[in-house]
């Protein structure tokens, strides 16, 4: 059972995860971690499902999907009948009016849909996964001088669950560089995993750019793959001007995770996510929604 806070409703609540018995049975059973480290994990797995929801005939499965987890159809681009396979539905389009970015440009945004853990003066060699479990950006990023630039910084940890709406987007306006590329395993991000495999994030298929943000400095971006996400697709073009709110990339089928790193005393976190994430709590947000604040900015109330 996995609870988050809302903040809307400035409660906690269940989240309703697809594929859970199938999860737990693979990241607690002796034959289901048996199987996970000898197939589940491995890119050929993710790659051939991907392949099968690339395909037409993946397309019976987005009726059941939507009723079982109650997406909100009325806000996507494409109408259900448009869709060409499941991929296509999951990694759909929204409206422009379906998310609201936050005006004013010294406002900290979410960068996407998704549950947020949110951590503040940070140790590059102790960042959390989970509790007990640490994790080093050096080793995520494969380079140390850039990650040194983020200690004392602040970590943001989006998950975005299948349910999710699987874009991502800028934070801020800017200029952002190439994304640089590391292969890995693809483990599951669920919380379920992230307690029983050491390092997933270290462990996994992951991507990294850093984004040369007009009031945020140079943030650090780091997409993470996960079981079943046959592939990370950029869709920004590098060393190129975007807007806050413009579009990054997406994630092909599969729960996934995006991680932000600030450098230190540029961004000041909402105190009920601070809070929460010192509870245990994700705390769920939406693209454009305001999760804190540029340090000195106009604005440093919460």
């Amino acid at each position: 059972m996995i609870k988050y806070y809302n903040r809307k409703n400035k409660t906690y609540e269940i989240e309703k995860v697809a594929g859970e018995k199938v999860l737990e049975w693979a990241y607690t059973s002796p034959i289901g971690m048996k199987l996970l480290e000898a197939v589940i994990k491995k890119k050929m797995a993710s790659s051939l499902y991907g392949w099968y929801l690339d395909r037409g005939i993946s397309k019976k499965k987005v009726n059941p999907f939507i009723r079982n987890f109650n997406i909100d159809m009325s806000i996507t681009e494409k109408e259900i009948k448009d869709y060409l396979s499941f991929n296509d539905f999951f990694y759909r389009k929204l409206k422009p009016s379906a998310r609201t970015i936050a005006a004013d440009p010294t406002s900290l945004i979410s960068l996407g849909d998704g549950r947020v853990f949110a951590y503040e003066n940070i140790d590059l060699d102790r960042l959390v996964q989970v509790k007990g479990f640490t994790y080093s950006l050096r080793e995520l990023i494969k380079n140390d001088p850039i990650a040194e630039k983020y200690s004392k910084g602040t970590c943001l940890i989006l998950r975005l669950c299948p349910t999710d709406y699987h874009r991502f987007h800028f934070i801020d306006s800017g200029i952002c560089e190439a994304t640089t590329k590391i292969k890995g395993a693809y483990y599951s991000v669920n919380p379920v995993a992230l307690q029983k495999v050491q390092k997933l994030f270290c462990e996994n298929k992951r991507e990294w750019s850093i984004f040369h943000s007009d009031h945020f400095g140079d943030v650090l971006y780091i997409e993470v793959g996960a079981t079943c996400v046959g592939s990370i697709i950029q869709t920004y073009a590098p060393q190129k001007r975007v807007n806050r709110g413009d579009e990054k990339g997406y994630f092909k089928y599969g729960g996934s995770t995006v991680i932000l790193f600030f450098e230190p005393n540029k961004v000041k976190i909402d105190d009920d996510i601070a809070e929460q994430t010192q509870l245990g709590y994700e705390s769920y947000v939406l693209l454009g929604e305001k999760i804190g604040v540029k340090k000195g900015g106009l604005n440093m109330e919460n």
